[in-house]
C-alpha cells in the first residue's frame, strides 16, 4: 500500500496532526493529483476551532484540510477524457455528491496532503503562465468575492462599492470590483495594514470602522447617494449596521463573512423605504474558476501580490497560527507538501 503525508483533523479534540495514511486511488471519472500547493483559509481556521461546527457530510470523525488546491495530475481513473497525466490543474474548492454541495477539505478529504482526488468535472487546467501558489488561491479566496459581485449582487458598471474586512477575501473583492469597473471602491478595516493594502490593490477609499466621520466621508464620496452595493467579508455584526447606514436607494448589502450570529435589521422603515436588500452568498458557480484562469493568464487580474509566505507541509499548524493571530498580517499562506 503506498502512503502520503497529510494533515488531518481530528474534530472532536480539533487537534491537527500530519499522519502519514493510504495514498488515494481514483476510480471512474475521477483523477489522483499531486499537490504543488494548497492555500490556508480563515475557513479552515474556524473549522479548527471549532466555530464552523461539525461538517454535514463528513462521515467519520477525521478530514484531511485543505479546499484550496493546485497541482498536477499524477493519476487517471476508468473512463477519464482529453486530461493527461502530467497536466497543470487547479481543483474547484467542492464537489456536487447526490445533488448537494460537498466542500473539500470540510466534508471530504482535501488538499493539505502530497495527493488528492477530485471528481474530472472539477478539474481546470492551468496555464504554465500562473505559478501553482496563485492558482491555488482561485477556488475560493478570488471566486467567493467574484460570486458575490458579479452574480449575488449583479454590480454594474459605474456603482459605487463597499467593502468591509479587506483580508484574504476582502483584498480580492477591491481587485474584482476594480476590473468590473466599480466607482468609487470603499474598503473599510480596522487594521492600517490591510486599509494600506485596499489603497494599493484600487479602493478608491480606505475606512476605519471606528471613524466617527465614516458615513460623512461616504456621503461626501459618493455625492450625497451611498453605496449601491456593500460586501460583508468581516463576519462580525457591527458591519450589518454600519452598512446599511451608508447604503444608497435600493442598495444592496451582500453577507459573505461567517459569524454564525443573528442579522438584526434595526429600522425597518428605513429599510422598507430605501428598497434596500440583504443578500446572502457562499462560493462559486462551477464555471467561475475556468473563467477566472482565463482572466489572470490574460492580464486582466493579477494576484502576485496575493501570496504571503509558503511554508512546508509539516508546519501546517504554524499557518493556522499564523492566520489567526494575523502575524504578519497575511493576506494567503500556501503549504506546499
Amino acid at each position: 500500500m503506498d502512503l502520503m503525508r497529510a494533515a488531518r483533523l481530528h474534530i472532536p479534540s480539533r487537534t491537527l496532526t500530519i499522519e502519514e495514511v493510504p495514498r488515494p486511488v481514483p476510480g471512474p471519472w475521477q483523477v489522483l493529483v499531486k499537490v504543488e500547493a494548497a492555500g490556508v483559509c480563515m475557513s479552515d481556521v474556524h473549522l479548527i476551532d471549532g466555530s464552523l461546527g461539525r461538517p454535514r457530510y463528513l462521515p467519520g470523525d477525521t478530514v484531511t484540510i485543505g479546499h484550496e488546491v493546485a497541482g498536477t495530475i499524477a493519476e487517471l481513473g476508468p473512463d477519464v477524457p482529453e486530461l493527461t497525466v502530467g497536466q497543470r490543474v487547479v481543483l474547484q474548492a467542492g464537489e456536487v455528491r447526490d445533488g448537494d454541495m460537498h466542500t473539500r477539505g470540510i466534508d471530504f478529504d482535501g488538499g493539505w496532503a502530497e495527493y488528492a482526488l477530485a471528481g474530472v468535472e472539477w478539474v481546470f487546467p492551468l496555464p504554465a503562465s500562473i505559478p501553482f501558489e496563485q492558482a491555488a488561491i482561485i477556488p475560493d479566496a478570488v471566486s467567493t468575492p467574484w460570486g458575490a459581485i458579479v452574480h449575488t449582487a449583479a454590480s454594474r458598471p459605474g456603482e459605487a462599492a463597499g467593502v468591509w474586512g479587506v483580508g484574504g477575501l476582502g483584498a480580492h473583492a477591491v481587485q474584482v470590483l476594480r476590473a468590473v469597473c466599480a466607482y468609487p471602491i470603499v474598503a473599510v478595516d480596522p487594521v492600517p495594514a490591510a486599509r494600506a493594502r485596499a489603497l494599493e490593490l484600487g479602493a478608491d477609499l480606505a475606512l476605519d470602522p471606528r471613524d466617527n466621520t465614516l458615513k460623512d466621508r461616504i456621503l461626501f464620496l459618493t455625492r450625497g447617494a451611498g453605496l449601491n452595493t456593500a460586501f460583508d467579508f468581516a463576519g462580525v455584526p457591527s458591519v450589518y449596521d454600519q452598512a446599511l447606514g451608508v447604503l444608497a436607494q435600493e442598495g444592496r448589502l451582500v453577507v459573505v463573512g461567517l459569524s454564525g450570529r443573528p442579522l438584526t435589521i434595526r429600522n425597518s422603515t428605513t429599510f422598507g423605504y430605501m428598497k434596500h436588500q440583504v443578500l446572502g452568498h457562499f462560493g462559486s458557480g462551477p464555471d467561475v474558476v475556468a473563467r477566472l484562469v482565463d482572466l489572470v493568464e490574460h492580464g486582466r487580474l493579477d494576484f502576485s501580490r496575493s501570496i504571503t509566505d509558503v511554508l512546508p507541509l509539516e508546519q501546517a499548524s504554524v499557518a493556522v497560527q499564523r492566520m489567526h493571530t494575523k502575524e504578519g498580517d497575511p493576506l494567503r499562506l500556501i503549504l506546499r507538501p
